[in-house]
């Protein structure tokens, strides 16, 4: 069983993201979507400090530190790409005129609760940002994370015991061992990488997986 690394990972998330859709990445492994995306599809990245037309990581030397995703990374613009302020980004955000939004995760219920912003741990800085308006706001929450925590324990629960951040949000787990689907009734296999078993992938969870749908 070969885990998927953060490169691969975003790779799997780009594959799904469909031709003419507005997309905000989360800070942090979501960021590397953007770096997978096929050129000649027409996807609108949208990033919260206020841009949307965002594109790749700029090759090294070609950094510009006045154009930055909310992460406070250097991004590229694509052409016809806008800018515009703060409050008019969390409008776009809040008002459903995005159709998918790409957040880490501390922790998913199998019916798609997302706890991603305080794990409650003592000294931890909580740090919630524009999540929840994502949250909500988009038309579908997808999840991007490591299946399991460094103690080998299920980041994807019955229920989250950390705060959380939205209920029934999300839709999709893409992780570095398989993909979910979240659903009223629980989780839907959707793949796994090779040599990972059915049975298997619900010991590692705890949880029952109904079969990936034909």
């Amino acid at each position: 069983m070969q885990r998927l690394n953060r490169e691969q990972m975003a790779r799997r998330v780009a594959r799904d993201i469909p031709e003419g859709a507005y997309v905000n990445l989360g800070i942090g492994l979501p960021t590397l979507v953007a770096n997978h995306l096929d050129p000649t599809r027409e996807i609108f990245l949208h990033s919260e400090n206020g841009l949307l037309g965002m594109g790749p990581a700029p090759v090294p030397g070609a950094e510009d530190y006045d154009l930055i995703n909310a992460g406070k990374q250097p991004v590229t613009l694509l052409p016809g790409g806008a800018f515009f302020h703060h409050a008019d980004s969390f409008a776009m955000m809040r008002g459903g005129h995005l159709d998918i939004c790409v957040l880490g995760a501390f922790q998913v219920s199998a019916r798609g609760d997302l706890a991603n912003w305080d794990t409650g741990e003592p000294g931890a800085i909580p740090a919630v940002g524009g999540a929840m308006d994502l949250a909500t706001g988009a038309k579908q929450t997808w999840v991007m994370m490591d299946l399991l925590t460094k103690q080998g324990q299920s980041k994807v629960v019955a229920q989250c015991s950390y705060p959380l951040t939205g209920i029934g949000c999300v839709k999709r787990i893409y992780s570095d061992l398989a993909t979910l689907a979240c659903t009223p009734d629980g989780l839907q296999l959707i793949d796994t990488v090779d040599g990972l078993e059915h049975a298997e992938l619900e010991r590692l969870l705890g949880l029952p997986i109904a079969a990936a749908a034909a």
